[in-house]
């Protein structure tokens, strides 16, 4: 099962009652994840005086573990314990049984001397606003400067959401068995520092139970949808991407075209208003440009059954006949991808567009043009998914923890672009990603998941001072990489 499946709260606590259920305790289980985190702690640190801090759950009882065994090996430790003995219940209080030393109250004064705190005191369950005492300390501890543990996550921080509520940053966090939502979504990723997933003894064979339908972007999960190229095709069989180009805004059809035939397509055409042409010809070699005596003659070109995608937005326009040629596009019943311009235009009626999907689609919204067609509230993730159910597309909810969201449930959060990607026309580099992928029959949620991180992988390798034209020609090395 897919290492990169993100556990919510509800599907780790599964996990955890099958693998009890399968044998082994609940003990054994919270010493295996207080070791994993003394093993990635004296990995990345030398002896010092650490205080462990511990709240009143399975997290305080994986925090006792950890001040246990670090005491056994030499390490000068405090601990702190949010409310007293009596409030730990189960496996945490029989945890606490094995720690000798003294245990004190979770206050200000335990950091005195402190190189190193740990931080067990809340785990990723906690929903709501960390206690002011523990918020006094950890964020005492952070001024200091002094190196923060995160046991699960940094207490403060949603593991379903990725929001904050009091968590300060971490310069390590140690989970156990998969990554949840929260360890990649934003704010929550930027709270977590390094992070290490350990095994504690949990087996992947419970996944099949937990049916996990929430995944970190990743090769692994798409690349086996990857197109072929079979040394006996042509360039038919890797299909024609079809682009509306618009005008006066030249610049964004342009980049889309370029993407897509770095994607793989093996054609691309740009159908432009006459008047343009001249424009698109002198600037495109590779790509063909086709005139259209009026914009409203778009819906002709799709009676020629060799495009295998569309594509409409990027420049399109704010004029009723984008709209009328999206309605084209979506009739046409072949895999679409709309971006920018295409999504406004239904503001004001979103399920006319909604209606209107009957094919693979692939909607790619921001902040600002997701807001304008949907109504959903809530977190990122929740907002995404929603999204795709309702409209019967693949969401791509783009920003720096851009998700992709299938309407069969399934979601991927993207962790791997780079800050210099957010940069004018790298959208619609995107969105011509999609296309050419689409185009050459890749399924729509892997061809957006793909899309998204080989465009944040390229943006990775140029490094600061990327703009958009640069994303096209940074492609190739990312795919070869995909087959090294």
């Amino acid at each position: 099962m897919h290492p990169e499946a993100l556990l919510t709260v509800e599907d780790m606590a599964t996990a955890d009652r099958l693998t009890i259920e399968g044998g082994m305790s609940g003990e054994n289980l919270m010493h295996n994840a207080g070791a994993s985190t003394v093993h990635a702690i004296e990995q990345r640190f030398s002896r010092r005086k650490v205080t462990v801090l511990c709240g009143p759950g399975n997290n305080g009882g994986d925090g006792f573990v950890i001040a246990c065994l670090l005491q056994e090996h030499g390490w000068p430790v405090r601990l702190a314990l949010l409310g007293t003995r009596e409030h730990l219940k189960g496996d945490a209080a029989l945890a606490a049984t094995h720690w000798p030393g003294a245990v004190e109250p979770l206050t200000l004064e335990v950091l005195s001397e402190a190189e190193l705190v740990v931080d067990a005191v809340f785990g990723a369950g906690l929903n709501k606003a960390l206690p002011p005492e523990v918020s006094a300390v950890l964020h005492a501890a952070a001024a200091r400067k002094i190196p923060i543990v995160a046991v699960d996550v940094p207490s403060g921080l949603f593991g379903n959401t990725g929001e904050v509520a009091g968590a300060v940053k971490a310069d390590l966090t140690v989970t156990f068995f998969r990554k949840k939502p929260g360890h990649l979504l934003l704010p929550g990723r930027l709270f977590c520092g390094e992070i290490v997933v350990a095994d504690i003894g949990i087996s992947a064979d419970v996944l099949p139970q937990i049916q996990p339908q929430i995944f970190e972007n990743a090769p692994a999960l798409w690349r086996d949808k990857m197109p072929d190229i079979s040394p006996a095709g042509h360039k038919y069989g890797r299909g024609h991407a079809l682009i509306f180009g618009g005008y006066p805004m030249t610049g964004a059809a342009r980049l889309s075209a370029r993407a897509a035939a770095r994607a793989g397509a093996g054609l691309v055409t740009v159908a432009v208003p006459e008047k343009a042409l001249p424009i698109y010809a002198a600037a495109l070699t590779s790509i063909m440009v086709r005139p259209l005596g009026a914009v409203s003659d778009f819906p002709k070109l799709l009676d020629d059954k060799r495009f295998s995608a569309l594509l409409i937005g990027p420049g399109a326009g704010l004029e009723p006949a984008t709209k009328a040629n999206v309605l084209a596009c979506l009739a046409a019943a072949r895999p679409v991808v709309l971006d920018a311009d295409a999504l406004t235009m239904f503001r004001d009626h979103p399920a006319e567009l909604f209606d209107s999907i009957k094919a693979p689609t692939i909607l790619t919204p921001h902040e600002g043009e997701f807001a304008r067609l949907f109504s959903q509230t809530g977190d990122k993730l929740t907002r995404a998914r929603a999204a795709a159910q309702q409209s019967g597309a693949v969401i791509v909810l783009k920003g720096a923890d851009t998700i992709i969201a299938a309407p069969d449930g399934r979601a991927a959060i993207n962790a791997n672009a780079p800050p210099w990607l957010a940069t004018a026309g790298s959208g619609d580099v995107l969105a011509g990603f999609c296309l050419g992928l689409l185009a050459q029959n890749m399924p729509a949620f892997e061809a957006a998941c793909a899309a998204v991180w080989l465009h944040g992988a390229a943006a990775q390798t140029f490094g600061r001072g990327l703009i958009a034209e640069d994303l096209p020609d940074l492609l190739p090395k990312m795919l070869q990489s995909l087959l090294d």
